[in-house]
């Protein structure tokens, strides 16, 4: 039996403790369906990440939500995201900050977040190939930075990048991976929470190689 959309918000969602009003409206305003290939259509709501090509993947709905209620965002808010994928994050937190900045470092991947894009009612978002590990410093600082891939270790330049009381979320680590969220409470000081066990795709950028 197919999961529909009401189903996503009220079980995988408010049912495991998503509380935000403006996370959860901003779940039900971004399709999930418009943001996944045509072959997995019939599962854009489960609860489970999906594959979008180039071995990467959309992750599960909640991960999403839950992740975007820890940034505390407020819509004054700029935003960077590491790793657009197929746009449907940076869509979600489109609805909840000025702006996002997102940078990707697979082209195809580029191009399918733009066509997503250009198909929903999404105006705040800016995307651009590049390495996720060097940020966007042109755009800097930033309110909040979101990693939605893996590295081995949070990179120094995302942490200058970050305004002073600003909110950084990222998983990592390799084989074992948890997700991190630091405060950023001075110039090099920082507020570090562990939260949870997560697996994300790893990282690519120069500093993997």
């Amino acid at each position: 039996m197919m999961t529909t959309r009401e189903e996503m918000i009220e079980e995988q969602l408010k049912g495991r403790g998503i509380k935000n009003d403006n996370v959860l409206k901003a779940m039900k305003e971004v399709d999930r369906a418009h943001f996944v290939p045509d072959d997995v259509k019939a599962h854009a709501y489960d609860d489970s990440p999906l594959p979008i090509g180039e071995k990467q993947t959309i992750s599960q709905p909640y991960i999403v939500a839950y992740m975007a209620e820890r940034l505390k965002l407020t819509h004054e808010d700029t935003v960077l995201e590491i790793g657009t994928g197929c746009g449907y994050n940076a869509a979600v937190l489109s609805r909840l900050c000025r702006h996002v900045y997102s940078v990707e470092y697979i082209d195809r991947l580029v191009d399918f977040a733009r066509e997503n894009f250009s198909q929903t009612d999404i105006g705040n978002v800016s995307i651009k190939q590049g390495d996720g590990y060097k940020g966007w410093p042109e755009k800097a600082p930033f309110d909040a930075i979101i990693l939605t891939a893996a590295p081995g270790y949070i990179p120094k330049p995302l942490k200058d990048q970050l305004k002073i009381g600003g909110r950084l979320l990222a998983p990592v680590g390799k084989s074992s991976q948890r997700l991190i969220l630091l405060e950023k409470t001075g110039e090099d000081e920082f507020r570090e929470e562990n939260l949870l066990p997560v697996m994300f795709v790893p990282m690519k950028g120069e500093s993997e190689k």
